[in-house]
Protein backbone atom coordinates (compact mmCIF):
# COMPACT_ATOMS: atom_id res chain seq x y z
CA UNK A 1 0.00 0.00 0.00
CA UNK A 2 2.76 2.35 0.60
CA UNK A 3 4.41 1.32 -2.56
CA UNK A 4 1.27 2.52 -4.13
CA UNK A 5 0.35 5.31 -2.67
CA UNK A 6 4.69 6.26 -3.50
CA UNK A 7 4.23 5.29 -6.95
CA UNK A 8 0.55 7.10 -7.59
CA UNK A 9 2.11 10.40 -5.77
CA UNK A 10 5.11 10.35 -8.12
CA UNK A 11 3.10 9.55 -11.45
CA UNK A 12 0.92 12.50 -10.40
CA UNK A 13 3.57 14.78 -10.21
CA UNK A 14 5.72 13.54 -13.26
CA UNK A 15 2.86 14.12 -15.44
CA UNK A 16 2.61 18.14 -13.80
CA UNK A 17 6.26 18.76 -14.15
CA UNK A 18 5.84 17.12 -17.92
CA UNK A 19 3.33 19.36 -18.93
CA UNK A 20 5.12 22.41 -17.27
CA UNK A 21 8.55 21.94 -19.40
CA UNK A 22 6.57 21.04 -22.61
CA UNK A 23 4.71 24.35 -21.89
CA UNK A 24 7.76 26.22 -22.06
CA UNK A 25 9.56 24.67 -24.80
CA UNK A 26 6.49 25.72 -26.85
CA UNK A 27 6.35 29.38 -25.63
CA UNK A 28 10.46 29.60 -26.38
CA UNK A 29 9.39 28.37 -29.46
CA UNK A 30 6.60 30.18 -30.18
CA UNK A 31 8.67 33.45 -29.43
CA UNK A 32 11.76 32.44 -31.32
CA UNK A 33 10.95 30.67 -34.14
CA UNK A 34 14.68 29.21 -34.57
CA UNK A 35 14.96 28.51 -30.97
CA UNK A 36 14.51 24.42 -31.74
CA UNK A 37 17.25 24.57 -34.14
CA UNK A 38 19.65 24.73 -31.18
CA UNK A 39 17.79 23.84 -28.35
CA UNK A 40 16.70 20.52 -29.56
CA UNK A 41 19.65 19.15 -31.19
CA UNK A 42 22.14 19.82 -28.37
CA UNK A 43 19.53 18.99 -25.41
CA UNK A 44 19.42 15.70 -27.02
CA UNK A 45 22.83 15.39 -27.30
CA UNK A 46 23.42 16.64 -23.91
CA UNK A 47 20.37 14.22 -22.54
CA UNK A 48 22.44 11.26 -24.48
CA UNK A 49 25.85 11.99 -22.92
CA UNK A 50 24.37 12.09 -19.45
CA UNK A 51 22.59 9.35 -19.83
CA UNK A 52 25.62 7.48 -21.20
CA UNK A 53 27.92 7.91 -18.99
CA UNK A 54 26.07 7.95 -15.41
CA UNK A 55 22.52 6.59 -15.75
CA UNK A 56 22.87 3.72 -18.98
CA UNK A 57 20.08 1.80 -17.58
CA UNK A 58 17.77 5.07 -17.33
CA UNK A 59 17.89 5.00 -21.41
CA UNK A 60 14.59 4.34 -23.38
CA UNK A 61 10.94 3.59 -22.09
CA UNK A 62 12.36 1.54 -19.22
CA UNK A 63 9.93 -1.17 -19.75
CA UNK A 64 12.58 -3.42 -21.27
CA UNK A 65 14.25 -2.98 -18.08
CA UNK A 66 11.65 -3.96 -15.58
CA UNK A 67 11.41 -6.63 -18.12
CA UNK A 68 14.58 -7.94 -18.22
CA UNK A 69 14.69 -7.16 -14.24
CA UNK A 70 11.91 -9.70 -13.44
CA UNK A 71 14.04 -12.32 -15.06
CA UNK A 72 17.38 -12.20 -13.41
CA UNK A 73 18.09 -14.40 -10.63
CA UNK A 74 20.89 -11.96 -9.07
CA UNK A 75 19.19 -9.21 -6.85
CA UNK A 76 22.37 -7.14 -7.32
CA UNK A 77 22.14 -7.45 -11.23
CA UNK A 78 18.34 -6.62 -10.85
CA UNK A 79 18.62 -3.56 -8.43
CA UNK A 80 21.13 -1.83 -11.51
CA UNK A 81 18.05 -2.16 -13.49
CA UNK A 82 15.90 -0.92 -11.18
CA UNK A 83 17.72 1.16 -8.15
CA UNK A 84 16.03 4.55 -6.93
CA UNK A 85 18.93 6.05 -8.57
CA UNK A 86 18.17 4.94 -11.70
CA UNK A 87 14.41 6.63 -11.29
CA UNK A 88 15.47 9.99 -10.24
CA UNK A 89 17.73 9.83 -13.48
CA UNK A 90 15.32 8.54 -15.33
CA UNK A 91 12.95 11.58 -14.46
CA UNK A 92 15.18 14.20 -14.79
CA UNK A 93 16.46 13.14 -18.06
CA UNK A 94 12.83 12.37 -19.36
CA UNK A 95 11.88 16.20 -18.17
CA UNK A 96 15.04 17.75 -19.57
CA UNK A 97 14.25 15.85 -22.92
CA UNK A 98 10.93 16.99 -23.10
CA UNK A 99 11.85 20.39 -22.25
CA UNK A 100 14.46 20.62 -25.12
CA UNK A 101 11.30 19.41 -27.67
CA UNK A 102 12.16 15.13 -27.77
CA UNK A 103 9.15 13.50 -29.14
CA UNK A 104 8.87 10.87 -26.01
CA UNK A 105 6.55 9.53 -23.36
CA UNK A 106 6.03 9.36 -19.90
CA UNK A 107 4.07 6.13 -19.21
CA UNK A 108 6.99 4.23 -19.76
CA UNK A 109 9.60 5.80 -17.58
CA UNK A 110 6.36 6.19 -15.21
CA UNK A 111 6.79 2.02 -15.14
CA UNK A 112 10.32 1.92 -14.41
CA UNK A 113 10.05 4.20 -11.36
CA UNK A 114 7.17 2.36 -9.95
CA UNK A 115 9.03 -0.69 -10.00
CA UNK A 116 11.78 1.16 -8.94
CA UNK A 117 10.16 2.23 -5.81
CA UNK A 118 8.36 -1.29 -5.09
CA UNK A 119 11.83 -3.14 -5.75
CA UNK A 120 13.40 -0.59 -2.85
CA UNK A 121 10.58 -1.15 -0.36
CA UNK A 122 10.92 -4.71 -0.51
CA UNK A 123 15.12 -4.70 -0.94
CA UNK A 124 14.86 -6.86 1.73
CA UNK A 125 12.39 -9.87 0.56
CA UNK A 126 14.57 -11.60 -2.23
CA UNK A 127 11.54 -14.27 -2.92
CA UNK A 128 9.18 -11.37 -3.64
CA UNK A 129 11.40 -9.03 -5.87
CA UNK A 130 9.88 -10.54 -9.08
CA UNK A 131 6.31 -9.83 -7.78
CA UNK A 132 6.85 -6.59 -6.35
CA UNK A 133 8.31 -5.19 -9.61
CA UNK A 134 4.75 -7.00 -11.59
CA UNK A 135 3.15 -4.59 -9.07
CA UNK A 136 5.30 -1.46 -9.68
CA UNK A 137 4.60 -1.69 -13.13
CA UNK A 138 0.95 -1.91 -13.04
CA UNK A 139 0.74 0.90 -10.57
CA UNK A 140 2.82 2.62 -12.82
CA UNK A 141 0.76 2.18 -15.77
CA UNK A 142 -2.55 2.77 -13.84
CA UNK A 143 -1.64 6.18 -12.17
CA UNK A 144 -0.07 7.28 -15.60
CA UNK A 145 -3.14 6.77 -17.03
CA UNK A 146 -5.65 6.79 -14.61
CA UNK A 147 -7.05 3.63 -15.52
CA UNK A 148 -6.64 0.62 -12.88
CA UNK A 149 -7.77 -1.65 -15.45
CA UNK A 150 -5.49 -1.24 -17.82
CA UNK A 151 -2.62 -1.09 -14.90
CA UNK A 152 -3.74 -4.66 -14.31
CA UNK A 153 -3.85 -5.88 -17.60
CA UNK A 154 -0.37 -4.51 -18.38
CA UNK A 155 0.86 -6.39 -15.34
CA UNK A 156 -0.85 -9.50 -16.63
CA UNK A 157 -0.47 -9.22 -20.43
CA UNK A 158 2.85 -7.49 -21.11
CA UNK A 159 4.86 -7.58 -18.03
CA UNK A 160 4.14 -11.64 -16.64
CA UNK A 161 2.67 -13.12 -19.97
CA UNK A 162 0.70 -15.11 -17.79
CA UNK A 163 -1.58 -14.72 -14.47
CA UNK A 164 -0.37 -15.55 -11.15
CA UNK A 165 -2.96 -16.13 -8.25
CA UNK A 166 -0.19 -15.62 -5.75
CA UNK A 167 0.19 -12.24 -6.68
CA UNK A 168 -2.82 -11.12 -8.13
CA UNK A 169 -3.74 -9.41 -4.31
CA UNK A 170 -0.10 -7.69 -4.47
CA UNK A 171 -0.69 -6.38 -7.89
CA UNK A 172 -4.56 -5.63 -7.15
CA UNK A 173 -3.51 -3.58 -4.02
CA UNK A 174 -1.03 -1.06 -4.99
CA UNK A 175 -2.61 -0.84 -7.72
CA UNK A 176 -5.62 0.45 -5.64
CA UNK A 177 -3.43 2.51 -3.75
CA UNK A 178 -1.65 4.81 -7.05
CA UNK A 179 -5.45 4.72 -8.63
CA UNK A 180 -6.59 6.06 -4.99
CA UNK A 181 -3.45 8.93 -5.02
CA UNK A 182 -4.27 9.51 -8.59
CA UNK A 183 -7.51 10.05 -7.97
CA UNK A 184 -7.61 12.32 -4.61
CA UNK A 185 -5.11 14.63 -6.20
CA UNK A 186 -6.62 14.94 -9.73
CA UNK A 187 -9.76 13.92 -9.09
CA UNK A 188 -12.25 11.63 -11.48
CA UNK A 189 -10.99 12.34 -15.16
CA UNK A 190 -10.19 10.33 -18.25
CA UNK A 191 -7.07 10.76 -19.90
CA UNK A 192 -8.92 12.04 -23.02
CA UNK A 193 -12.12 13.09 -22.35
CA UNK A 194 -15.15 11.21 -23.03
CA UNK A 195 -16.02 10.26 -26.49
CA UNK A 196 -19.80 9.31 -27.28
CA UNK A 197 -19.09 8.60 -31.15
CA UNK A 198 -20.29 5.22 -32.14
CA UNK A 199 -19.68 2.45 -34.97
CA UNK A 200 -23.01 1.31 -35.45
CA UNK A 201 -23.03 -1.40 -37.85
CA UNK A 202 -22.79 -1.91 -41.54
CA UNK A 203 -21.00 -0.60 -44.08
CA UNK A 204 -18.81 1.82 -41.75
CA UNK A 205 -17.43 -1.03 -39.69
CA UNK A 206 -14.68 -1.75 -42.94
CA UNK A 207 -13.01 0.91 -40.86
CA UNK A 208 -12.20 -1.96 -38.32
CA UNK A 209 -9.92 -3.93 -40.73
CA UNK A 210 -8.58 -1.22 -42.30
CA UNK A 211 -7.82 0.75 -38.78
CA UNK A 212 -6.04 -2.72 -38.31
CA UNK A 213 -4.12 -3.38 -40.82
CA UNK A 214 -2.48 -0.10 -41.32
CA UNK A 215 -1.88 1.18 -38.17
CA UNK A 216 -0.45 -2.75 -37.68
CA UNK A 217 1.98 -2.14 -40.30
CA UNK A 218 2.69 1.23 -39.49
CA UNK A 219 3.41 -0.28 -35.83
CA UNK A 220 5.30 -2.87 -36.81
CA UNK A 221 7.83 -0.71 -39.02
CA UNK A 222 8.20 1.39 -36.22
CA UNK A 223 9.20 -1.53 -33.74
CA UNK A 224 11.26 -2.97 -36.37
CA UNK A 225 13.47 0.53 -36.71
CA UNK A 226 13.82 0.26 -33.26
CA UNK A 227 14.73 -2.78 -32.72
CA UNK A 228 17.40 -2.93 -35.79
CA UNK A 229 19.21 0.27 -34.51
CA UNK A 230 19.46 -1.31 -31.09
CA UNK A 231 21.00 -4.42 -32.70
CA UNK A 232 23.26 -1.86 -34.67
CA UNK A 233 22.71 -0.11 -37.79
CA UNK A 234 25.00 -0.82 -40.58
CA UNK A 235 27.87 0.26 -42.69
CA UNK A 236 28.81 3.69 -41.68
CA UNK A 237 25.86 5.15 -40.19
CA UNK A 238 26.33 2.02 -37.68
CA UNK A 239 29.82 3.02 -37.44
CA UNK A 240 28.95 6.52 -36.76
CA UNK A 241 26.26 5.55 -33.77
CA UNK A 242 28.51 3.35 -32.14
CA UNK A 243 31.71 5.62 -32.25
CA UNK A 244 30.28 8.64 -31.65
CA UNK A 245 26.35 8.71 -29.58
CA UNK A 246 26.46 11.84 -28.83
CA UNK A 247 27.11 13.39 -32.06
CA UNK A 248 24.27 10.71 -33.60
CA UNK A 249 21.92 11.86 -30.69
CA UNK A 250 22.65 15.95 -31.81
CA UNK A 251 21.78 14.46 -35.81
CA UNK A 252 18.81 12.83 -34.42
CA UNK A 253 17.50 16.22 -32.94
CA UNK A 254 18.36 18.38 -35.86
CA UNK A 255 16.44 15.46 -37.87
CA UNK A 256 13.11 16.02 -35.77
CA UNK A 257 13.41 19.97 -35.86
CA UNK A 258 13.96 19.68 -39.81
CA UNK A 259 10.77 17.20 -39.84
CA UNK A 260 8.76 19.45 -38.27
CA UNK A 261 9.75 22.35 -40.02
CA UNK A 262 9.58 20.71 -43.37
CA UNK A 263 6.04 19.86 -42.53
CA UNK A 264 4.77 23.06 -40.45
CA UNK A 265 3.17 20.36 -37.81
CA UNK A 266 3.94 19.97 -34.20
CA UNK A 267 5.54 16.91 -33.35
CA UNK A 268 7.31 17.85 -30.41
CA UNK A 269 6.71 16.57 -26.74
CA UNK A 270 4.39 13.57 -26.01
CA UNK A 271 1.28 14.91 -28.60
CA UNK A 272 -1.29 14.30 -26.21
CA UNK A 273 -2.82 17.51 -27.17
CA UNK A 274 -2.32 16.86 -30.43
CA UNK A 275 -4.53 13.59 -29.94
CA UNK A 276 -6.76 15.40 -28.04
CA UNK A 277 -7.34 18.13 -30.65
CA UNK A 278 -7.63 14.87 -33.49
CA UNK A 279 -10.30 13.11 -30.89
CA UNK A 280 -12.42 16.87 -31.05
CA UNK A 281 -12.52 17.09 -34.62
CA UNK A 282 -10.27 19.63 -34.88
CA UNK A 283 -8.11 20.09 -38.51
CA UNK A 284 -4.49 18.10 -38.24
CA UNK A 285 -1.87 18.30 -41.04
CA UNK A 286 -1.92 15.00 -42.88
CA UNK A 287 1.70 14.84 -42.39
CA UNK A 288 1.16 15.08 -38.67
CA UNK A 289 1.12 11.01 -38.36
CA UNK A 290 4.07 9.98 -40.18
CA UNK A 291 6.33 12.86 -39.18
CA UNK A 292 5.45 12.31 -34.91
CA UNK A 293 5.91 8.47 -35.82
CA UNK A 294 9.55 9.28 -37.46
CA UNK A 295 10.40 11.96 -34.65
CA UNK A 296 9.24 9.07 -31.84
CA UNK A 297 11.94 6.92 -33.71
CA UNK A 298 14.24 9.67 -33.67
CA UNK A 299 14.09 10.39 -30.02
CA UNK A 300 14.21 6.99 -29.01
CA UNK A 301 17.36 5.57 -30.93
CA UNK A 302 19.37 8.77 -29.42
CA UNK A 303 19.81 7.01 -26.50
CA UNK A 304 17.91 9.36 -24.32
CA UNK A 305 14.99 8.10 -21.77
CA UNK A 306 11.79 8.26 -23.11
CA UNK A 307 8.66 6.12 -22.94
CA UNK A 308 6.49 5.17 -26.63
CA UNK A 309 2.79 4.79 -25.07
CA UNK A 310 1.15 8.98 -25.56
CA UNK A 311 3.39 9.01 -28.50
CA UNK A 312 2.08 6.32 -29.92
CA UNK A 313 -1.58 7.07 -28.94
CA UNK A 314 -0.61 10.56 -30.75
CA UNK A 315 0.55 8.48 -34.73
CA UNK A 316 -2.32 6.40 -34.02
CA UNK A 317 -5.15 9.78 -33.84
CA UNK A 318 -3.35 11.13 -36.70
CA UNK A 319 -3.31 7.86 -39.08
CA UNK A 320 -7.03 7.95 -38.06
CA UNK A 321 -7.40 11.91 -39.63
CA UNK A 322 -4.98 10.55 -42.62
CA UNK A 323 -7.66 7.37 -43.17
CA UNK A 324 -11.02 9.69 -42.97
CA UNK A 325 -10.74 10.50 -46.87
CA UNK A 326 -11.35 6.49 -47.23
CA UNK A 327 -13.92 6.15 -44.68
CA UNK A 328 -15.71 9.42 -44.78
CA UNK A 329 -18.97 7.96 -43.46
CA UNK A 330 -17.09 7.16 -40.25
CA UNK A 331 -16.51 9.87 -37.88
CA UNK A 332 -13.47 11.00 -36.81
CA UNK A 333 -13.91 10.30 -33.02
CA UNK A 334 -15.13 6.44 -33.51
CA UNK A 335 -11.97 5.91 -35.99
CA UNK A 336 -9.45 8.09 -33.80
CA UNK A 337 -10.50 5.17 -31.21
CA UNK A 338 -9.92 2.73 -33.28
CA UNK A 339 -6.63 3.49 -34.99
CA UNK A 340 -5.58 4.83 -31.52
CA UNK A 341 -5.75 1.22 -30.00
CA UNK A 342 -4.48 -0.39 -33.36
CA UNK A 343 -1.57 1.25 -33.63
CA UNK A 344 -0.09 0.91 -29.85
CA UNK A 345 -1.24 -2.98 -30.73
CA UNK A 346 0.71 -2.71 -33.27
CA UNK A 347 4.21 -1.50 -31.51
CA UNK A 348 3.65 -3.40 -28.41
CA UNK A 349 1.80 -6.48 -29.59
CA UNK A 350 0.13 -6.73 -26.63
CA UNK A 351 -3.76 -6.17 -28.09
CA UNK A 352 -6.02 -6.52 -24.85
CA UNK A 353 -3.92 -3.84 -22.85
CA UNK A 354 -3.97 -1.43 -25.61
CA UNK A 355 -7.78 -1.54 -26.07
CA UNK A 356 -8.61 -1.46 -22.25
CA UNK A 357 -5.97 1.62 -22.08
CA UNK A 358 -7.76 3.40 -24.78
CA UNK A 359 -11.20 2.46 -23.73
CA UNK A 360 -10.60 3.54 -20.42
CA UNK A 361 -9.28 6.80 -21.80
CA UNK A 362 -11.88 7.66 -23.79
CA UNK A 363 -14.93 6.27 -21.84
CA UNK A 364 -16.31 4.89 -24.69
CA UNK A 365 -17.81 1.67 -24.18
CA UNK A 366 -20.28 1.65 -27.44
CA UNK A 367 -16.87 0.97 -29.09
CA UNK A 368 -15.50 -1.77 -27.43
CA UNK A 369 -15.94 -4.52 -30.01
CA UNK A 370 -14.48 -2.82 -32.54
CA UNK A 371 -11.63 -1.77 -30.96
CA UNK A 372 -11.08 -5.44 -30.10
CA UNK A 373 -11.13 -6.29 -33.82
CA UNK A 374 -8.60 -3.54 -34.44
CA UNK A 375 -6.18 -4.14 -31.89
CA UNK A 376 -6.41 -7.66 -32.32
CA UNK A 377 -5.88 -7.29 -36.28
CA UNK A 378 -3.05 -4.84 -35.76
CA UNK A 379 -1.02 -7.10 -33.63
CA UNK A 380 -1.10 -9.87 -36.12
CA UNK A 381 -0.33 -7.67 -38.81
CA UNK A 382 2.84 -6.18 -37.05
CA UNK A 383 4.10 -9.76 -36.16
CA UNK A 384 4.47 -10.32 -40.15
CA UNK A 385 7.37 -7.57 -39.89
CA UNK A 386 8.33 -7.34 -36.15
CA UNK A 387 7.66 -11.09 -35.01
CA UNK A 388 8.31 -10.38 -31.15
CA UNK A 389 7.12 -7.28 -29.09
CA UNK A 390 9.13 -4.32 -29.00
CA UNK A 391 9.94 -4.41 -25.11
CA UNK A 392 10.29 -8.24 -25.00
CA UNK A 393 12.92 -7.71 -27.79
CA UNK A 394 14.79 -4.98 -26.28
CA UNK A 395 14.88 -6.38 -22.64
CA UNK A 396 17.73 -9.45 -24.06
CA UNK A 397 19.87 -6.45 -24.50
CA UNK A 398 19.52 -6.05 -20.50
CA UNK A 399 19.75 -10.11 -20.04
CA UNK A 400 22.85 -10.87 -22.42
CA UNK A 401 25.38 -12.61 -20.09
CA UNK A 402 23.65 -12.29 -17.23
CA UNK A 403 22.45 -15.22 -14.76
CA UNK A 404 18.59 -15.79 -15.20
CA UNK A 405 16.23 -16.82 -12.54
CA UNK A 406 14.68 -20.26 -12.90
CA UNK A 407 11.59 -18.95 -13.63
CA UNK A 408 12.36 -17.73 -16.54
CA UNK A 409 14.02 -20.19 -18.26
CA UNK A 410 11.07 -22.67 -17.59
CA UNK A 411 8.74 -20.13 -19.31
CA UNK A 412 11.06 -19.87 -22.22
Amino acid sequence: MLGGLTVGGLAVALAYLSDEVQAIFRHVRLDFWWSPYLITPAGLALAAWFTKRYAPNAAGSGIPQVIAARQLADPTERETLVSIKTALFKIALLLFGLLCGASAGREGPTVQVGASTMFALGRRQPSRHAALLLAGSAAGVAAAFNAPLAGIVFGIEEMSRSFEQRTSGLVIGTVVAAGLTSLAILGDYTYFGSTPDTLPLGRGWIAVPLAGVVCGLAGGIFSRILLEAGKGLPGLLGRFTKDYPVAFAFTCGLAIVLCATLGNVDIYGTGYEQAKAILRGEEMSLAFAPLKLIATALSSISGIPGGLFSPSLAVGAGIARDLTVLVPTVSIGALAVLCMAAYLAGVVQAPITSFVIVSEMTENHALVIPIMLASLIAAGTSKAICPEGVYHALSKRFLAGRELSESSVVEE
